[in-house]
């Protein structure tokens, strides 16, 4: 063991370096996992430039940028992220979760491990950009099967596109769709509405606003914030 930190498999790693995130019960307070994930997301993840700006993929120009996957590929984001998901599928029969790869793989991955920690297994899935043109021909990957219900997530909801194009690949497969979990909704573009028009509800982990206000040196929930 290092010093300072306490293993034990069946709850988070937990450092002296970083914020207290276990409950006397043995379980993760989400709200402190959000405060220490827009850290992270804020370190990693958030870019800013007045000039040149950022083009994002509907081709509009923004002074801000979240390229997720420094975050939902580190170790220590991956483990906040599938608590945090976890959490918003506790009451739900969702047997499964996935989308678009890549964004939404390391997400996918990090739910299904912590769900099988916590002894109620969530499988992941991936849909592939392109069907496979050999073998099976099989546009999406994973132990799913017509008729499972499942969660497809995404790391950005922008415009909604990927997401769109993932519910699509999932119910052509015959899955049922009961939500949509995005890591971060960036609120514009109707990205949330476009993909509420393809019929399941639409969550996010974090919202722009809640990174922005950090961001900006707003006090959220229990920690008083600086700016970065």
């Amino acid at each position: 063991e290092r010093p300072g930190c306490i293993f034990r498999w069946q709850d988070v790693m937990r450092c002296d370096r970083s914020p207290q995130l276990i409950e006397s019960g043995g379980e993760m307070d989400a709200g402190k996992a959000k405060e220490r994930l827009i850290e992270i997301i804020l370190e990693k993840t958030f870019k800013y430039s007045e000039n040149p700006p950022f083009t994002l993929v509907s081709g509009r120009k923004s002074n801000y940028y979240f390229n997720c996957k420094p975050t939902t590929l580190d170790p220590e984001g991956m483990n906040l992220i599938g608590e945090l998901v976890f959490s918003m599928l506790a009451d739900s029969d969702v047997g499964a979760a996935g989308g678009l790869t890549l964004g939404a793989d390391p997400i996918a991955n990090a739910l299904s491990v912590i769900s099988f920690q916590k002894g109620r297994p969530i499988r992941s899935f991936i849909v592939r950009r392109e069907a496979k043109d050999h073998g099976t021909m099989s546009g999406i990957e994973g132990n799913v099967k017509p008729g499972d219900r499942v969660a497809v997530l995404d790391d950005v909801i922008t415009t909604g596109g990927s997401t769109i194009t993932a519910i699509q690949r999932a119910k052509g497969a015959g899955l049922v769709v009961d939500r949509v979990i995005a890591l971060i909704d960036r609120e514009e573009e109707n990205g949330r509405a476009n993909i509420e028009a393809h019929g399941p509800r639409v969550e996010a982990v974090l919202t722009r606003t809640e990174i922005m206000n950090r961001y900006t040196g707003q006090e959220i929930g229990s920690l008083k914030t600086v700016n970065v």
